[in-house]
């Protein structure tokens, strides 16, 4: 049983490193050690008191997945602080002026399991998967910018770091760099602080390949905001490639129109909630990864109850590895009913409303509650609006003008036609038709679904 904690623990950290930056994960886990393990609890010691509370903040729910719980659902960790490190504040690394930038750039890495051998292709992900690869085989060449956007946990950031690899393997003689965008802002501030800003301005301008992930973190940080630009600006203007990755279309961000205007020159792809079949294939190929066999009846099962993300089936499979192991058997559908209970067990139906189907349709089109119920006509808000008229219309027995009038006001005529629309293109469109039987399982099952 120690042996089998330990092997929990070392999972646990091969989790989070596959999920974080060399910086984080240095700064935060590497200095953890792990000194009794038992079959009820395990002892950690940390440097300070700091990382504890940063991987209790963090890391919680990924904890309780690994490792042993208590009976109020806390992870059953006993921590102990290093006497040694006592003094110390914080285990960070801290650059020198002269070489603020420079350490970036060689402590940065792209995660080596996010390459196009190792991204599963759907209906739902097949176009710009295809984009991706047109940009890192002709990086400047084809579309530039391209903005990736989708919900969280689909694979945005595993095409940005499979560009990254790409160009690296096939045109060794470019500059590329991959940075989040709060990373970039903490490049700035550091250089800003040691007065080393016309340094950073020449090591971001003279790229061949920039890759941003999370650019939504740009919103409502105007000086931030000015800086990007112009850095995008003297990249675009020298024909080098802009890679950018949101939760939302360039559109929704609360971004100058400067901005917004630079960053649909070239091309917006969404990536989309992946169909059943992509989801049984994407746990198949992370199931073998760890040397699991799934069935293929309990990977349809698994699929069907479990289907908002990418990151939440492999959250499962996390879970369920370990539960099998632990327990020495074998995955069968009662296992995966022991281990993921919580994450598939149905709630008795209660009363369809309006609201809930908001939320589900909300979370399948990566879209905000708000935007459905406002007036915008772009088609990324409109269509999913069409479809939770449909759905309304369909599940709930109540008059069409009070119907409308929950989607902000419209009239029933509106509510009609998105329902005639809706109703006459789900017999033609296989991946409508998957989306709004997701929806319906969503609102079945009364998930608890985030806006």
């Amino acid at each position: 049983m120690i042996t089998q904690q330990q092997e929990l623990w070392t999972q646990f950290l091969h989790f989070v490193e596959e999920r974080s930056s060399s910086i984080e994960y240095n700064n935060w886990f590497a200095a953890i050690r792990l000194i009794r393990a038992t079959s009820e609890e395990i002892t950690l010691e940390v440097p300070n008191i700091f990382v504890r509370e940063y991987l209790l903040s963090n890391y919680k729910k990924d904890l309780v997945t690994f490792l042993p719980m208590r009976s109020n659902g806390e992870p059953a960790i006993v921590f102990v602080v290093a006497e040694a490190q006592e003094k110390e504040l914080l285990p960070i690394q801290v650059a020198t002026p002269a070489s603020s930038v420079v350490a970036e750039e060689q402590t940065f890495k792209l995660n080596p399991h996010y390459t196009f051998d190792n991204f599963i292709e759907g209906a739902s992900n097949q176009f710009v998967k295809s984009a991706a690869l047109g940009v890192a085989m002709r990086p400047g060449r084809s579309y530039n910018p391209l903005f990736i956007h989708g919900g969280v946990g689909l694979g945005k950031t595993h095409l940005l770091h499979a560009i990254g690899h790409w160009v690296k393997d096939n045109h060794k003689k470019l500059r590329v760099q991959c940075i989040t965008t709060e990373g970039f802002i903490n490049d700035l501030v550091d250089n800003l602080r040691n007065k080393s800003i016309d340094r950073m301005k020449k090591f971001y301008r003279t790229l061949d390949v920039f890759l941003v992930d999370d650019i939504q973190f740009l919103q409502n940080r105007l000086n931030f905001e000015e800086e990007f630009c112009n850095t995008f600006e003297s990249l675009i203007n020298q024909n080098k490639q802009i890679i950018i990755t949101s939760d939302k279309p360039p559109g929704q961000l609360k971004l100058s129109e400067r901005m917004i205007a630079r960053m649909e020159w070239g091309l917006v792809a969404h990536v989309g909630v992946p169909d059943l079949e992509t989801r049984v294939a994407i746990l198949q190929y992370k199931a073998e990864q760890r040397g699991l066999r799934i069935p293929h009846k309990v990977a349809f099962f698994i699929a069907e109850h479990i289907f908002n993300n990418v990151r939440q089936l492999e959250g499962a499979l996390n879970r369920l590895s370990a539960y099998s192991r632990l327990m020495g058997k074998e995955v069968t559908e009662e296992i995966v009913h022991e281990s993921l209970g919580e994450l598939i067990e149905t709630k008795p139906t209660q009363r369809v409303c309006v609201e809930n189907i908001l939320k589900s349709v909300a979370t399948i089109f990566g879209v905000r509650i708000s935007d459905l119920r406002g007036t915008s006509r772009t088609k990324e808000v409109a269509f999913p609006r069409q479809v939770a008229m449909y759905l309304a219309k369909e599940l709930i027995n109540d008059s069409l003008m009070k119907l409308a009038s929950a989607f902000g006001g419209k009239t029933h005529s509106t509510l009609l036609h998105a329902w005639k629309k809706i109703g006459d293109q789900v017999e033609k469109d296989e991946t409508l038709k998957r989306q709004i039987q997701m929806a319906r399982r969503n609102l079945e099952s009364d998930t608890d679904l985030k806006k």
